[in-house]
Formats: structure tokens, C-alpha cells, sequence
């Protein structure tokens, strides 16, 4: 099959109605969203679902808490999910709950199948239930005789009429499925505790419950209406109802799904239980699950009881959705857990999306309108830059693969890399050099390949952050289309003449936390609470006066410059005027007192640290806005200078 043909289909795991969405929920959806756009990008046909899971006795017991039906709290619940993802413009082709008349049928009309294949049989089963998890278990897998081994709390013995899936009549296709396929489980790591837990033996499944009446019916033609099927049947076949199994099934063309989205701890009953059901189904199998980790809070676990969980639409609306969606996927190695705090995502924002990315963009703007009108042309840009051509060509073609094996915060990393190599050309090959020398053609090559660099990874860039990169794109006069991803990335050439529009900055500097942080308040005892505060009494007396924190620390914001001009400044015995690269459009002036240290001529083409988050000032009547850091003793005065040499703009930390 050509790739123009090629159908790929996502799936996020279905949303269980018992609370509301949280970064976890938020960060699977995302992926999913990132993986789908990519997709469309690219030329795939591409199908994206997403949806809730409303069936259940937890659902059940928790809408009459709430003197609510289960449909009634169901329908409450799953409205909030589906607004939440319209918020963040989630690009899902079907939004399934599990209450769909379409999902009943296709549910129902799998289990007349699986039950005439002779995989369904009917018993009884007495064990240890846990409402919580929707799970059976046995005697020796309970924590102190009662405990469910997955979340701790009581379970409840169950003694009741049932059907079941002959889940040991799959056992040896199961391992056989995981020796052949080692990328069926991602991250691959993952695969070994399911291979161990299957070698060690399958029961067979539970797949009805007669205690309560909050489910899908079993067919008509059972003619044993007194049962509703167990949750992870029902849950697990949303991914193939929603596709019209059993009712309209022309989106089965999309079976078998590319990635299916999974967190860790669902991940047996997706990698066993799911591949089971469609091998009784005589259905092809997913080529990846791919399970991820959780997300805990400034190193904390999140409960409701501290106070500290993470709403995603307060983070998004805080810092922006793109920012927001480019921690998520940058920040953590899928499969791993990851720790949310608003320093780490405000870093990410000010160094990457600011700094590198958004800076660039400046770059490119400030010096194709100071140079060229904004008018750029790509003509000469192999003539003088081949090399940096097929690096970036190399790393982009590297990159790519990453993706559908789950390893998006590397393709990131490669991308940021491709970004280094044109801030780096800028501090090399110094436009404003050779504008002042009348190179304008080469000046011209070098403006194009930044143009053409930042456009390549604008391309791949869109399924991450698509409201900024459309901003981008827009910039640079070109679409975010799979003619362009087949002309640019692809086929390897280059942009057209183009004109840039100027727009504003699209990562201004945060410099501060912009979501409160709620106190939580715990009760002490009369004589805990003035141990505390005579403990704190004493610190404080012990403690200097002069020690800041790590958050005042980080106000004070460091770079590399590299010094492009100097001159003396007349009638001063003290000031050397220096212009100085610090990853901007345009160099900085910075008034530095080192005339009695170093002569003018010796500084051009070196580098310093800078503190770029001064205030600009005035000397002598002329600018400075910045300021080189030095060490002075009686050996005399010293710049503090980079051990090798860096990026103009690098973040010194």
C-alpha cells in the first residue's frame, strides 16, 4: 500500500465517568492528538477516537451518592470530558460512550460471536471484588486477606452466576504474540512484566454480573436478560464499535489501530485481556500499546486531600494550550513517570519556546526587514550552505521515525537540535558583517537557510503546537500542508521567494508563577505546632542574611554573548562600547568598564557571560542593556568566559 493510501488509526483509552479530566487524562489525549495531526500531515488517512467509559457498579453507586441516575450522572460527566478536548481543539474524528445504541449493538453482537466459537461459557464465580477497580481477584493476591493489590482499598466477596472467556484457551498465543512482536507493548520495557505475569498462568475471565443492572444486556438470543456484561468487555470493544462493528462497518477500514494509548495502569488488561477478545473475534491485532506513566505534583502524588491536583484547563488558560502541550510531550521520556511543577514548564516556555524557537523567528524577522525589506529569496542558499542543508535534512529524516515508536520527547530533542544549527550559522557567519562588507548575496543565503530551517521544523512542529505554528507559518508566507511537507521535508528543497510578515513576540518571558498555589491546611497538635515554630525560630536566627531562594536566583537570567564590536568611548577611562550577539535580531549594546583590562581590539570575536535581564541604562549619555559578569582580585580583572565555545544566546544556569 502507497503511503498517500496508508489509513492509521489512534485511539486514546475511553475515560471512566466517575471524576472529572486531569493532566493524566489530559496528557494521553494529547499524544493522541499529536500522533493523529502528524498523521493527516503526512498524506495517512486518519481516524482518531476518543471517548467515555459509563458503565458499572462504581458508576452506579456513585450517581445515587449524588441522587442522580447513572445516565443522568453519566451524561454530566462525559459533557465535561468532551467540552474539555473542544477546549483544547483535540482533533478526534468520534467521541464513543460506551451508552451509545451503536457501541450496545456491536458489544452485543460480539459476544453472540465469541460465545458460538465455544470462548464463552456459562459458570459460577465466587472470589474478591474491588468496585474501585472494576476487578477480580484471588485469595493469594489480596494485601492482608482483604486489600486489592491495586489500590488498597477492601474488596468484597462475590458469589454469583456467570459467564466466562476462556482467556486460558489463548495463553500460548499470547506469549507467541509478544515473542514475535516485541514492539506490540511500548515502551518495550514494559513488555517483560507481561510476559512474566502471563507465563505464570491465565484464569479464565469474568465477563457478566447478575448483582447489578447498569450494563449492556446480553443478546436477545442468550435469552438470560438477568445479566449485564462485566465493564472491560463492554469498555474494551469501544475501539472497534466505534469504528461500526456490528452495525454500519465501513470505518473498518481502519482496523487495526497504529497506536493504541494506554496509562501503565491499565496496561494488562489492554496487552492480555484485548488481544484475547480479538483473536476470538478472528480480528487482526494493534501494532503498538503504548502505556505511559503518571504525573505527580512538585514530587508529591496528587490527591484531592493536599490540594494539589493538576487541572489542565487552569494550567492551559494560565500559560497558553501550545505551551502547555509542549511540556507534556518534551518534558518526560514516554512510559515514565513525570513530576509537574510551574518552574519546570515556566523554563521550558522562557529557554525553548522563547529562547531558541520564538527567538529565531525574531531573528529572521529583524534581519530580512533591516537587510532586505522583509523580502527573502533561497536561490543561493546550497551555493553557501550545503552543509548545513543536509545536517538538518539528517536530523529531521532521523527524527521522524521516533514518533510512532513512542519516543516524542527525543524527536523534540532532534528538532531543538536543527534549531541550534541555524542560531549557531547566525553567530558564525555574522549578517551584519557582511552587510557593513557588501556581501549582500551571501547575507541573502544565510537569511534564506534560517528562513528555510525554521520552515522545515515548523512543518513538524504543527502537531505539537498547532495555534503557534500556524502563527509561524503565516510569518514566513508558506502553508502548513502535505504538498509542503512533501516538497520541503520530504523532497528535500527549498521554500519559494517569499516575503516575511513582522508579528509579535509568540513566547513572552514568564517571570513569574501565574497559578496560585492553594495553602492546605492541616490540623497540628498544642504541643507539635510550638515545637514547629521554635524550630523555625532557630533556623531563622542560624541562617544568613544574604541567601536567596532558587526562584530569586532564576529572575536574574544569564547568556552567552559574543562580543561582535568594540570601540573605546571617548573622554572614559573606564568604558569600552561593545556590541554584542546575544541570540537576538540585532547585537546589544552593552557599556562595559574593562578599558583599563582588555584593549577594544581584543574582545571582537570572543565571548563573555551576560545578564540580559537588565534594565537598560544610560552612561555617558549613550545605551547600555545588559552586563558582562568578571572576577577581579589583585591578579587584576578577568571576564567570565564559556570553557569551549557556545551558541550566541545560550542559557548559562
Amino acid at each position: 500500500m502507497s503511503d498517500s493510501c496508508k489509513k492509521v488509526y489512534i485511539t486514546t483509552p475511553i475515560y471512566y465517568v466517575n471524576d472529572v479530566a486531569h493532566i493524566g487524562h489530559a496528557y494521553t489525549t494529547i499524544i493522541a492528538d499529536m500522533l493523529a495531526r502528524y498523521s493527516r500531515l503526512v498524506g495517512y488517512d486518519t481516524f482518531f477516537l476518543t471517548g467515555t467509559d459509563e458503565h458499572g457498579q462504581k458508576i452506579a453507586d456513585s450517581a445515587t451518592s449524588r441522587g442522580k441516575t447513572p445516565k443522568e450522572y453519566a451524561d454530566e460527566v462525559s459533557g465535561k470530558f468532551k467540552q474539555l478536548w473542544d477546549d483544547f481543539d483535540i482533533s478526534y474524528d468520534k467521541f464513543i460512550r460506551t451508552t451509545d445504541e451503536e457501541h450496545k449493538i456491536g458489544v452485543q453482537k460480539a459476544f453472540e460471536k465469541m460465545y458460538a466459537k465455544g470462548d464463552i461459557y456459562k459458570g459460577h464465580y465466587e472470589g474478591n471484588y474491588c468496585v474501585s477497580c472494576e476487578t477480580f481477584f484471588t485469595e493469594a493476591q489480596l494485601m492482608d486477606g482483604e486489600g486489592c493489590p491495586d489500590c488498597g482499598k477492601p474488596t468484597t466477596v462475590v458469589k454469583e452466576e456467570s459467564y466466562f472467556f476462556k482467556l486460558t484457551n489463548y495463553e500460548d498465543k499470547l506469549l507467541e504474540l509478544y515473542k514475535n512482536n516485541p514492539e506490540f507493548i511500548l515502551p518495550k520495557a514494559k513488555a517483560k512484566e507481561i510476559v512474566n505475569f502471563v507465563s505464570g498462568g491465565l484464569n479464565d475471565l469474568s465477563i457478566s454480573r447478575t448483582s447489578f443492572d447498569w450494563g449492556i444486556k446480553l443478546p436477545e438470543s442468550m435469552n438470560d436478560d438477568k445479566h449485564v456484561m462485566y465493564v472491560w468487555l463492554d469498555a474494551l470493544l469501544n475501539y472497534i464499535t466505534g469504528l461500526g462493528y456490528g452495525t454500519d462497518e465501513k470505518n473498518m477500514q481502519y482496523w487495526p489501530a497504529k497506536v493504541q494509548l494506554v496509562g501503565k495502569d491499565i496496561l494488562r488488561f489492554h496487552s492480555i485481556f484485548w488481544p484475547a477478545f480479538l483473536m476470538s473475534l478472528d480480528l487482526p491485532l494493534p501494532d503498538h500499546i503504548a502505556a505511559h506513566g503518571w504525573w505527580t505534583r512538585d514530587g508529591e502524588k496528587m490527591s484531592k486531600s493536599k490540594g494539589n491536583v493538576v487541572d489542565p484547563k487552569e494550567v492551559a488558560d494560565a500559560y497558553g494550550l501550545d505551551a502547555f502541550r509542549y511540556f507534556m510531550l518534551r518534558e518526560v521520556p514516554f512510559g515514565q513517570d513525570g513530576d509537574f511543577s510551574q518552574r519546570a514548564l515556566m523554563d521550558r516556555i522562557n529557554s525553548d519556546l522563547g529562547n531558541d524557537l520564538g527567538n529565531l523567528l525574531n531573528r529572521i524577522q529583524g534581519m530580512s526587514g533591516k537587510y532586505f525589506d522583509f523580502k527573502v529569496t533561497s536561490k543561493d542558499v546550497a551555493k553557501y550552505h550545503q552543509k548545513e542543508l543536509d545536517d538538518v535534512d539528517t536530523l529531521l529524516e532521523n527524527a521522524e521515525p521516533l514518533i510512532y515508536n513512542m519516543q516524542i520527547n527525543r524527536y523534540l530533542e532532534e528538532i531543538w537540535k536543527v534549531l541550534t544549527i541555524a542560531n549557531k550559522a547566525i553567530g558564525d557567519y555574522e549578517p551584519w558583517t557582511m552587510m557593513k562588507n557588501g556581501r549582500e548575496e551571501e547575507a541573502m543565503a544565510l537569511v534564506a537557510l534560517i528562513t528555510n530551517i525554521m520552515a522545515k521544523v515548523s512543518l513538524l512542529l504543527d502537531s505539537v503546537m498547532p495555534e503557534k505554528i500556524s502563527k509561524i507559518a503565516s510569518s514566513l508566507g508558506i502553508e502548513i500542508s502535505t504538498e509542503n511537507y512533501n516538497k520541503l521535508l520530504k523532497n528535500k528543497e527549498l521554500i519559494a521567494d517569499t516575503t516575511i510578515t513582522k508579528i509579535d513576540a509568540l513566547f513572552p518571558r514568564i517571570e513569574e508563577e501565574l497559578i496560585a498555589t492553594a495553602d492546605v491546611q492541616k490540623t497540628e497538635s498544642v504541643v507539635e505546632k510550638p515545637r514547629k515554630e521554635a524550630a523555625k525560630q532557630e533556623e531563622k536566627t542560624e541562617e544568613p542574611d544574604n541567601l536567596i531562594t532558587i526562584d530569586q536566583f532564576f529572575e536574574t537570567t544569564l547568556k552567552i554573548g559574543t562580543i561582535v564590536e568594540a570601540q573605546e568611548v571617548p573622554k572614559s577611562k573606564k568604558l569600552l562600547k561593545l556590541q554584542v550577539d546575544v541570540g537576538e535580531a540585532n547585537p546589544r549594546q552593552i557599556l562595559a568598564g574593562i578599558k583599563e583590562f582588555y584593549s577594544a581590539e581584543s574582545l571582537v570575536g570572543t565571548q563573555a557571560c551576560v545578564v540580559a535581564n537588565l534594565k537598560p541604562a544610560k552612561l555617558m549619555g549613550m545605551v547600555s542593556e545588559g552586563m558582562l559578569l568578571a572576577a577581579k582580585d589583585e591578579n587584576g580583572l578577568h571576564l567570565l568566559r564559556p570553557e569551549a565555545s557556545k551558541i550566541a544566546g545560550t542559557k548559562v544556569s
